[in-house]
Protein backbone atom coordinates (compact mmCIF):
# COMPACT_ATOMS: atom_id res chain seq x y z
CA UNK A 1 0.00 0.00 0.00
CA UNK A 2 1.43 3.38 -0.98
CA UNK A 3 2.33 5.69 1.87
CA UNK A 4 0.35 8.93 2.02
CA UNK A 5 2.48 11.98 1.42
CA UNK A 6 2.28 14.83 3.90
CA UNK A 7 3.22 18.48 3.89
CA UNK A 8 3.72 21.08 6.60
CA UNK A 9 1.50 24.16 6.68
CA UNK A 10 2.06 27.35 8.70
CA UNK A 11 -0.91 28.00 10.98
CA UNK A 12 -0.40 31.77 10.72
CA UNK A 13 0.00 32.49 7.00
CA UNK A 14 -0.69 29.17 5.25
CA UNK A 15 2.84 28.75 3.85
CA UNK A 16 3.38 25.16 2.66
CA UNK A 17 6.65 23.24 2.91
CA UNK A 18 7.71 19.67 2.21
CA UNK A 19 9.60 19.53 5.53
CA UNK A 20 9.17 20.91 9.02
CA UNK A 21 10.78 24.30 9.75
CA UNK A 22 11.29 25.97 13.09
CA UNK A 23 10.63 29.38 11.56
CA UNK A 24 8.16 30.09 8.77
CA UNK A 25 9.83 31.63 5.68
CA UNK A 26 6.56 33.34 4.79
CA UNK A 27 5.65 35.27 7.96
CA UNK A 28 8.68 34.74 10.19
CA UNK A 29 6.73 33.18 13.08
CA UNK A 30 8.28 30.38 15.14
CA UNK A 31 6.89 26.86 15.74
CA UNK A 32 3.80 27.36 13.60
CA UNK A 33 4.19 24.45 11.15
CA UNK A 34 1.57 21.68 11.36
CA UNK A 35 1.54 18.43 9.45
CA UNK A 36 -1.24 17.93 6.89
CA UNK A 37 -2.06 15.53 4.09
CA UNK A 38 -0.72 16.58 0.70
CA UNK A 39 -3.40 17.45 -1.90
CA UNK A 40 -3.85 15.03 -4.76
CA UNK A 41 -1.69 15.76 -7.77
CA UNK A 42 -3.33 17.30 -10.79
CA UNK A 43 -4.25 14.91 -13.55
CA UNK A 44 -2.35 16.91 -16.13
CA UNK A 45 0.64 19.18 -15.84
CA UNK A 46 0.35 22.88 -16.47
CA UNK A 47 2.24 22.45 -19.71
CA UNK A 48 -0.28 19.99 -21.12
CA UNK A 49 -3.35 21.63 -19.62
CA UNK A 50 -6.08 22.52 -22.08
CA UNK A 51 -7.07 26.11 -22.58
CA UNK A 52 -10.56 27.20 -21.50
CA UNK A 53 -13.11 27.70 -24.27
CA UNK A 54 -15.14 30.26 -22.31
CA UNK A 55 -15.66 33.62 -24.00
CA UNK A 56 -15.59 36.38 -21.36
CA UNK A 57 -15.82 39.35 -23.73
CA UNK A 58 -19.54 39.82 -23.05
CA UNK A 59 -18.91 40.08 -19.30
CA UNK A 60 -16.53 43.04 -19.61
CA UNK A 61 -18.34 46.30 -18.80
CA UNK A 62 -17.29 49.88 -18.33
CA UNK A 63 -17.28 51.24 -14.80
CA UNK A 64 -19.54 54.10 -15.82
CA UNK A 65 -22.30 51.70 -16.87
CA UNK A 66 -22.42 49.94 -13.50
CA UNK A 67 -25.25 51.20 -11.28
CA UNK A 68 -24.47 51.30 -7.57
CA UNK A 69 -26.86 53.56 -5.68
CA UNK A 70 -25.91 54.00 -2.02
CA UNK A 71 -29.49 53.54 -0.82
CA UNK A 72 -29.86 50.46 -2.97
CA UNK A 73 -26.64 48.73 -1.95
CA UNK A 74 -26.41 49.26 1.83
CA UNK A 75 -28.61 47.82 4.56
CA UNK A 76 -28.84 49.78 7.84
CA UNK A 77 -28.26 47.43 10.76
CA UNK A 78 -30.26 49.31 13.38
CA UNK A 79 -27.13 50.13 15.39
CA UNK A 80 -25.71 53.50 14.34
CA UNK A 81 -22.36 52.66 15.96
CA UNK A 82 -22.04 49.54 13.80
CA UNK A 83 -23.17 51.44 10.70
CA UNK A 84 -20.48 54.04 11.39
CA UNK A 85 -17.76 51.38 11.47
CA UNK A 86 -19.09 49.65 8.34
CA UNK A 87 -19.08 52.95 6.45
CA UNK A 88 -22.83 53.57 6.38
CA UNK A 89 -24.38 50.10 6.54
CA UNK A 90 -24.01 46.51 5.39
CA UNK A 91 -23.09 46.31 1.69
CA UNK A 92 -24.95 43.79 -0.45
CA UNK A 93 -22.73 40.86 -1.43
CA UNK A 94 -20.03 41.75 1.11
CA UNK A 95 -18.14 39.36 3.38
CA UNK A 96 -17.56 40.79 6.88
CA UNK A 97 -15.30 39.08 9.41
CA UNK A 98 -15.96 39.87 13.10
CA UNK A 99 -13.26 38.86 15.59
CA UNK A 100 -12.58 39.33 19.28
CA UNK A 101 -11.80 37.65 22.58
CA UNK A 102 -14.14 34.93 23.94
CA UNK A 103 -17.14 36.45 25.69
CA UNK A 104 -16.53 39.94 24.30
CA UNK A 105 -19.96 40.08 22.61
CA UNK A 106 -19.55 38.96 18.97
CA UNK A 107 -22.52 36.59 18.83
CA UNK A 108 -24.57 38.95 21.00
CA UNK A 109 -24.03 41.86 18.59
CA UNK A 110 -24.99 39.82 15.52
CA UNK A 111 -28.09 38.38 17.15
CA UNK A 112 -29.18 41.85 18.26
CA UNK A 113 -29.03 43.34 14.77
CA UNK A 114 -31.25 40.49 13.55
CA UNK A 115 -34.17 42.07 15.40
CA UNK A 116 -33.94 45.23 13.27
CA UNK A 117 -32.87 43.62 9.99
CA UNK A 118 -35.64 41.04 10.34
CA UNK A 119 -38.31 43.73 9.85
CA UNK A 120 -37.54 43.99 6.13
CA UNK A 121 -35.11 41.15 5.34
CA UNK A 122 -34.88 37.39 5.80
CA UNK A 123 -31.86 36.25 7.83
CA UNK A 124 -30.24 32.83 8.07
CA UNK A 125 -28.25 32.33 11.28
CA UNK A 126 -25.90 29.35 10.91
CA UNK A 127 -24.20 28.06 14.06
CA UNK A 128 -21.63 25.32 14.32
CA UNK A 129 -21.30 25.77 18.09
CA UNK A 130 -24.88 25.92 19.38
CA UNK A 131 -28.12 24.07 18.76
CA UNK A 132 -31.24 25.87 17.56
CA UNK A 133 -32.73 25.60 21.08
CA UNK A 134 -29.69 27.28 22.63
CA UNK A 135 -29.83 30.13 20.11
CA UNK A 136 -33.54 30.56 20.87
CA UNK A 137 -32.82 30.86 24.61
CA UNK A 138 -30.19 33.53 23.96
CA UNK A 139 -32.49 35.38 21.55
CA UNK A 140 -35.28 35.42 24.16
CA UNK A 141 -32.91 36.91 26.74
CA UNK A 142 -31.90 39.64 24.27
CA UNK A 143 -35.49 40.36 23.22
CA UNK A 144 -35.08 39.14 19.62
CA UNK A 145 -38.48 37.95 18.38
CA UNK A 146 -38.53 38.61 14.63
CA UNK A 147 -40.32 36.09 12.42
CA UNK A 148 -37.81 36.49 9.57
CA UNK A 149 -34.91 34.94 11.48
CA UNK A 150 -34.20 31.32 10.54
CA UNK A 151 -31.76 29.04 12.36
CA UNK A 152 -29.50 26.29 11.05
CA UNK A 153 -27.20 24.21 13.28
CA UNK A 154 -24.70 22.77 10.81
CA UNK A 155 -20.96 22.81 10.12
CA UNK A 156 -20.83 21.34 6.60
CA UNK A 157 -19.75 24.33 4.53
CA UNK A 158 -20.82 22.92 1.15
CA UNK A 159 -24.28 21.94 2.43
CA UNK A 160 -24.70 25.42 3.96
CA UNK A 161 -23.85 27.15 0.67
CA UNK A 162 -26.27 24.86 -1.20
CA UNK A 163 -29.00 25.78 1.27
CA UNK A 164 -28.23 29.50 0.86
CA UNK A 165 -28.43 29.25 -2.94
CA UNK A 166 -31.72 27.33 -2.72
CA UNK A 167 -33.49 29.37 -0.02
CA UNK A 168 -31.91 32.74 -0.97
CA UNK A 169 -31.97 34.56 2.38
CA UNK A 170 -31.08 38.24 2.18
CA UNK A 171 -28.48 38.10 4.98
CA UNK A 172 -26.39 35.18 6.29
CA UNK A 173 -24.54 34.93 9.62
CA UNK A 174 -21.89 32.22 10.14
CA UNK A 175 -20.94 31.53 13.77
CA UNK A 176 -18.10 30.63 13.57
CA UNK A 177 -15.70 30.01 10.69
CA UNK A 178 -13.43 27.80 12.83
CA UNK A 179 -16.26 25.25 13.25
CA UNK A 180 -16.97 24.95 9.51
CA UNK A 181 -15.49 22.19 7.37
CA UNK A 182 -15.47 20.77 3.86
CA UNK A 183 -15.91 17.00 3.80
CA UNK A 184 -13.48 16.50 0.91
CA UNK A 185 -10.55 17.84 2.95
CA UNK A 186 -8.84 15.48 5.36
CA UNK A 187 -7.76 18.15 7.84
CA UNK A 188 -9.71 18.89 11.02
CA UNK A 189 -12.06 21.83 11.67
CA UNK A 190 -10.19 25.03 12.45
CA UNK A 191 -7.05 24.02 10.54
CA UNK A 192 -5.41 26.39 8.08
CA UNK A 193 -6.68 24.50 5.04
CA UNK A 194 -10.27 24.21 6.28
CA UNK A 195 -10.54 27.86 7.32
CA UNK A 196 -9.06 29.08 4.04
CA UNK A 197 -11.22 26.90 1.77
CA UNK A 198 -14.42 27.52 3.76
CA UNK A 199 -13.85 31.28 3.58
CA UNK A 200 -13.26 31.00 -0.17
CA UNK A 201 -16.50 29.08 -0.61
CA UNK A 202 -18.51 31.60 1.41
CA UNK A 203 -16.90 34.42 -0.57
CA UNK A 204 -17.90 32.91 -3.92
CA UNK A 205 -21.45 32.35 -2.66
CA UNK A 206 -21.75 35.93 -1.34
CA UNK A 207 -20.50 37.47 -4.59
CA UNK A 208 -22.48 35.27 -6.97
CA UNK A 209 -25.78 35.60 -5.08
CA UNK A 210 -25.17 39.18 -3.83
CA UNK A 211 -25.94 38.09 -0.28
CA UNK A 212 -24.01 39.77 2.57
CA UNK A 213 -22.28 37.35 4.94
CA UNK A 214 -21.26 38.01 8.55
CA UNK A 215 -18.54 35.59 9.69
CA UNK A 216 -17.48 35.23 13.33
CA UNK A 217 -13.77 34.49 13.82
CA UNK A 218 -12.09 33.18 16.97
CA UNK A 219 -8.73 34.54 18.15
CA UNK A 220 -5.55 32.76 19.17
CA UNK A 221 -3.39 33.28 22.27
CA UNK A 222 -1.72 36.36 20.76
CA UNK A 223 -5.07 38.06 20.15
CA UNK A 224 -4.97 37.74 16.33
CA UNK A 225 -7.81 36.08 14.42
CA UNK A 226 -7.09 32.35 14.29
CA UNK A 227 -6.40 30.90 10.87
CA UNK A 228 -4.31 31.89 7.85
CA UNK A 229 -3.66 35.54 7.15
CA UNK A 230 -5.06 35.04 3.66
CA UNK A 231 -8.54 34.80 5.26
CA UNK A 232 -8.32 38.49 6.18
CA UNK A 233 -7.28 39.30 2.61
CA UNK A 234 -10.26 37.44 1.15
CA UNK A 235 -12.99 39.19 3.15
CA UNK A 236 -14.21 42.71 2.43
CA UNK A 237 -14.12 43.99 6.01
CA UNK A 238 -12.42 42.91 9.23
CA UNK A 239 -14.04 44.20 12.42
CA UNK A 240 -12.43 43.63 15.80
CA UNK A 241 -13.99 43.89 19.24
CA UNK A 242 -11.68 45.44 21.85
CA UNK A 243 -12.16 45.67 25.58
CA UNK A 244 -11.66 43.78 28.79
CA UNK A 245 -14.14 41.18 29.98
CA UNK A 246 -14.21 42.67 33.47
CA UNK A 247 -15.14 46.11 32.07
CA UNK A 248 -18.53 46.90 30.55
CA UNK A 249 -17.23 49.03 27.67
CA UNK A 250 -16.57 47.55 24.23
CA UNK A 251 -14.91 49.24 21.24
CA UNK A 252 -15.60 47.97 17.72
CA UNK A 253 -12.79 48.89 15.32
CA UNK A 254 -12.43 48.31 11.57
CA UNK A 255 -9.02 46.82 10.77
CA UNK A 256 -9.92 46.54 7.07
CA UNK A 257 -12.87 47.96 5.14
CA UNK A 258 -13.21 48.06 1.36
CA UNK A 259 -16.38 50.15 1.58
CA UNK A 260 -15.50 52.71 4.22
CA UNK A 261 -12.86 54.23 6.47
CA UNK A 262 -10.74 52.13 8.83
CA UNK A 263 -10.40 55.01 11.29
CA UNK A 264 -13.96 54.94 12.66
CA UNK A 265 -14.84 53.16 15.91
CA UNK A 266 -18.08 52.17 17.57
CA UNK A 267 -18.53 52.24 21.34
CA UNK A 268 -20.85 49.86 23.17
CA UNK A 269 -21.66 49.01 26.77
CA UNK A 270 -22.39 45.43 27.82
CA UNK A 271 -25.54 45.17 29.90
CA UNK A 272 -27.75 42.31 31.11
CA UNK A 273 -29.97 42.73 28.03
CA UNK A 274 -27.05 42.77 25.58
CA UNK A 275 -24.94 45.49 24.01
CA UNK A 276 -26.14 49.10 24.24
CA UNK A 277 -24.85 51.88 22.01
CA UNK A 278 -22.85 54.74 23.51
CA UNK A 279 -23.50 57.73 21.22
CA UNK A 280 -21.54 60.09 23.48
CA UNK A 281 -18.40 58.21 24.58
CA UNK A 282 -16.74 61.37 25.93
CA UNK A 283 -19.45 61.78 28.57
CA UNK A 284 -19.16 58.12 29.51
CA UNK A 285 -15.37 58.15 29.83
CA UNK A 286 -15.36 61.33 31.92
CA UNK A 287 -18.12 60.32 34.33
CA UNK A 288 -16.99 60.02 37.95
CA UNK A 289 -13.82 62.03 37.36
CA UNK A 290 -12.12 63.23 40.61
CA UNK A 291 -11.90 66.99 41.04
CA UNK A 292 -9.36 67.42 43.84
CA UNK A 293 -6.65 64.85 43.01
CA UNK A 294 -3.27 65.59 41.46
CA UNK A 295 -2.02 63.62 38.47
CA UNK A 296 -5.23 63.91 36.39
CA UNK A 297 -5.65 65.62 33.03
CA UNK A 298 -8.13 65.32 30.15
CA UNK A 299 -6.93 64.49 26.64
CA UNK A 300 -8.69 64.56 23.27
CA UNK A 301 -7.96 62.02 20.54
CA UNK A 302 -9.48 61.59 17.09
CA UNK A 303 -11.03 58.26 16.16
CA UNK A 304 -11.75 58.78 12.49
CA UNK A 305 -13.94 61.89 12.28
CA UNK A 306 -15.01 61.64 15.94
CA UNK A 307 -13.20 63.51 18.75
CA UNK A 308 -13.22 61.58 22.03
CA UNK A 309 -12.26 62.98 25.43
CA UNK A 310 -10.57 60.69 27.92
CA UNK A 311 -9.10 61.13 31.39
CA UNK A 312 -5.38 60.46 31.80
CA UNK A 313 -4.13 59.56 35.28
CA UNK A 314 -0.50 59.54 36.39
CA UNK A 315 1.03 58.38 39.66
CA UNK A 316 4.65 59.26 40.48
CA UNK A 317 5.86 57.79 43.74
CA UNK A 318 9.08 56.81 45.47
CA UNK A 319 10.38 53.44 44.31
CA UNK A 320 11.22 50.63 46.70
CA UNK A 321 13.48 48.92 44.18
CA UNK A 322 16.90 49.68 42.72
CA UNK A 323 15.33 49.91 39.24
CA UNK A 324 12.14 52.03 39.26
CA UNK A 325 9.04 50.70 37.52
CA UNK A 326 7.43 52.22 34.44
CA UNK A 327 3.87 51.02 33.67
CA UNK A 328 1.46 52.33 31.03
CA UNK A 329 -2.13 51.11 30.50
CA UNK A 330 -3.76 52.54 27.36
CA UNK A 331 -0.66 54.46 26.25
CA UNK A 332 2.45 53.52 24.31
CA UNK A 333 5.13 52.29 26.74
CA UNK A 334 8.06 53.56 24.64
CA UNK A 335 6.50 57.00 24.18
CA UNK A 336 6.15 57.27 27.95
CA UNK A 337 9.92 56.87 28.22
CA UNK A 338 10.34 59.62 25.61
CA UNK A 339 8.16 62.08 27.57
CA UNK A 340 9.97 61.30 30.83
CA UNK A 341 13.33 61.88 29.12
CA UNK A 342 12.18 65.29 27.81
CA UNK A 343 10.92 66.29 31.27
CA UNK A 344 14.26 65.38 32.83
CA UNK A 345 16.54 66.88 30.19
CA UNK A 346 14.67 70.05 29.17
CA UNK A 347 12.90 71.01 32.39
CA UNK A 348 15.14 69.50 35.09
CA UNK A 349 12.59 67.19 36.73
CA UNK A 350 13.99 64.04 38.33
CA UNK A 351 12.31 60.66 37.79
CA UNK A 352 15.37 58.44 38.33
CA UNK A 353 14.34 56.98 41.70
CA UNK A 354 10.57 57.18 41.19
CA UNK A 355 7.99 54.69 39.96
CA UNK A 356 5.78 56.05 37.16
CA UNK A 357 2.30 54.67 36.43
CA UNK A 358 0.06 55.88 33.59
CA UNK A 359 -3.58 54.85 33.18
CA UNK A 360 -6.20 55.87 30.60
CA UNK A 361 -9.61 55.54 32.26
CA UNK A 362 -12.23 53.41 30.54
CA UNK A 363 -9.90 51.10 28.63
CA UNK A 364 -9.40 53.54 25.72
CA UNK A 365 -6.03 53.45 23.95
CA UNK A 366 -4.39 56.79 23.16
CA UNK A 367 -2.38 55.95 20.06
CA UNK A 368 -1.78 59.38 18.52
CA UNK A 369 0.88 62.02 19.41
CA UNK A 370 -1.78 64.60 20.35
CA UNK A 371 -2.01 62.93 23.78
CA UNK A 372 1.63 63.81 24.63
CA UNK A 373 0.80 67.12 26.30
CA UNK A 374 -1.89 65.58 28.53
CA UNK A 375 0.50 62.83 29.64
CA UNK A 376 3.24 65.38 30.40
CA UNK A 377 0.82 67.57 32.42
CA UNK A 378 -0.43 64.56 34.38
CA UNK A 379 3.16 63.54 35.20
CA UNK A 380 4.03 67.09 36.24
CA UNK A 381 0.86 67.34 38.35
CA UNK A 382 1.62 64.11 40.22
CA UNK A 383 5.32 64.90 40.68
CA UNK A 384 4.72 68.39 42.09
CA UNK A 385 1.38 67.46 43.71
CA UNK A 386 -0.36 70.34 41.89
CA UNK A 387 -3.97 69.89 40.81
CA UNK A 388 -4.85 70.62 37.18
CA UNK A 389 -8.14 72.53 37.02
CA UNK A 390 -10.99 70.14 36.21
CA UNK A 391 -12.31 72.56 33.56
CA UNK A 392 -8.99 72.49 31.66
CA UNK A 393 -8.24 70.24 28.69
CA UNK A 394 -4.91 69.88 26.87
CA UNK A 395 -3.66 68.27 23.68
CA UNK A 396 -0.52 68.63 21.55
CA UNK A 397 2.45 66.69 20.20
CA UNK A 398 5.71 66.91 22.13
CA UNK A 399 9.10 67.20 20.43
CA UNK A 400 12.45 66.13 21.85
CA UNK A 401 13.44 69.77 22.31
CA UNK A 402 10.52 70.33 24.67
CA UNK A 403 8.56 72.17 21.98
CA UNK A 404 4.91 71.58 21.10
CA UNK A 405 4.03 70.79 17.49
CA UNK A 406 0.79 71.50 15.64
CA UNK A 407 -1.84 68.77 15.44
CA UNK A 408 -4.62 67.98 12.99
CA UNK A 409 -8.36 68.48 13.57
CA UNK A 410 -7.72 71.16 16.18
CA UNK A 411 -11.07 72.90 15.59
CA UNK A 412 -13.06 69.66 16.00
CA UNK A 413 -11.25 68.92 19.26
CA UNK A 414 -11.95 72.40 20.64
CA UNK A 415 -15.62 72.14 19.63
CA UNK A 416 -15.98 68.83 21.49
CA UNK A 417 -14.26 70.26 24.58
CA UNK A 418 -16.62 73.25 24.62
CA UNK A 419 -19.63 70.97 24.18
CA UNK A 420 -18.54 68.94 27.22
CA UNK A 421 -18.38 72.10 29.37
CA UNK A 422 -14.63 72.80 29.54
CA UNK A 423 -13.64 76.44 30.01
CA UNK A 424 -9.92 76.39 29.14
CA UNK A 425 -8.04 74.61 26.37
CA UNK A 426 -4.24 74.39 26.22
CA UNK A 427 -2.99 73.59 22.73
CA UNK A 428 0.03 74.31 20.48
CA UNK A 429 0.27 77.93 19.34
CA UNK A 430 0.67 76.81 15.72
CA UNK A 431 -2.73 75.11 15.84
CA UNK A 432 -4.48 78.39 16.70
CA UNK A 433 -3.95 79.53 13.10
CA UNK A 434 -6.39 76.89 11.84
CA UNK A 435 -9.13 77.79 14.35
CA UNK A 436 -11.78 80.47 14.08
CA UNK A 437 -11.45 81.67 17.66
CA UNK A 438 -14.48 84.02 17.39
CA UNK A 439 -16.97 81.14 17.23
CA UNK A 440 -15.82 79.60 20.52
CA UNK A 441 -16.53 80.77 24.06
CA UNK A 442 -13.91 78.47 25.57
CA UNK A 443 -10.61 80.18 26.45
CA UNK A 444 -7.86 79.04 24.06
CA UNK A 445 -4.27 79.17 25.39
CA UNK A 446 -1.63 78.67 22.73
CA UNK A 447 1.76 77.49 24.03
CA UNK A 448 5.04 76.81 22.24
CA UNK A 449 6.83 74.71 24.86
CA UNK A 450 6.22 72.51 27.86
CA UNK A 451 7.41 75.26 30.19
CA UNK A 452 4.68 77.59 28.92
CA UNK A 453 2.10 74.80 29.32
CA UNK A 454 3.13 74.28 32.95
CA UNK A 455 2.91 78.02 33.59
CA UNK A 456 -0.60 78.01 32.07
CA UNK A 457 -1.83 75.44 34.61
CA UNK A 458 -0.25 77.28 37.51
CA UNK A 459 3.30 75.91 37.54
Amino acid sequence: MAKLKSIYVCSQCGYESSKWNGRCPGCGEWNTFEEAAAPAAAAASSKGRQRSNRDLSELIVGIGSVEASRDEVRYPTGLSELDRVLGGGLVRGSLVLLGGEPGIGKSTLLLQICNFLGEDHTILYVSGEESARQIKLRASRLGVDTENLYLLAENDCEAICDAVIKEKPEIVIIDSIQTMSIQGLSSACGSVTQVRECTNLFMRTAKSEEIPFFIVGHVNKDGAIAGPKVMEHIVDAVLYFEGQRNLSYRILRAVKNRFGSTNEIGVFEMRDKGLAEVPNPSELLLSGRPTDVSGCCVACVMEGSRPILAEVQALVTKSGFSVPRRTAAGFDYNRLYLIIAVLEKRLGFFFGGLDVYINVVGGLKLDEPAADLSIALALYSSLRDKIVDERTIAFGELGLGGELRAISYAEQRVSEAERMGFERCILPAQSLKSIDTKRFKIKLIGVRSLRQAFDAVGG
